[in-house]
């Protein structure tokens, strides 16, 4: 069976472009470099014809991987997600009981989540912790720095992404 993929139409948009600007631009860059490269002569010693392979591979390494996700992606309406729990791509205010400091994220896929930007990954600890959650629900959360206690204060829905 394959594993679904689940992620939020702008995500899903996102990667679809990145994947575009792999296949038509930067594939097209880095076979100029190893042309000239090449023109250099010995491959043994030209530093600059290894470096562009590597550059290739690691190019064509993101391409299989953006093509296998999108291939499995389960795109999801965040502004339709019901907000009676905690699902994937809703937007969840929680109350860090032990520091009283009110947080909120959208609840997102691993390739689109940022927390720097109020997302995190419904794979992540907290994610998986929230998932399923009401408001008003308690939950802890196993971080690094140890054991969090939360409560989930509103869940809305996610028109960030």
């Amino acid at each position: 069976m394959v594993e679904r993929v689940p992620m939020s139409k702008t995500g899903h948009a996102r990667l679809r472009d990145e994947l575009v600007y792999l296949e038509r631009t930067e594939r097209m860059e880095i076979i100029k470099s190893i042309e000239v490269a090449l023109g250099h002569g010995d491959l043994k010693e030209n530093a600059e014809y290894h470096a562009a392979k590597e550059r290739q591979a690691i190019c064509e390494g993101r391409i299989m991987n953006l093509k296998d996700k999108l291939g499995r992606s389960e795109v999801i309406d965040c502004t339709k997600v019901p907000t009676d729990t905690v699902v994937f791509g809703t937007v969840v205010t929680i109350l860090d009981l032990d520091t009283d400091e009110e947080i909120t994220y959208q609840i997102l896929g691993s390739e689109e989540s940022d927390v720097k930007s109020g997302s995190i990954s419904v794979m992540s600890p907290w994610g998986k912790a929230m998932i399923g959650k009401e408001a008003g629900d308690e939950i802890e959360v196993k971080t690094p720095k140890g054991l969090r206690s939360l409560e989930i204060m509103d869940i809305a829905t996610g028109d960030k992404a």
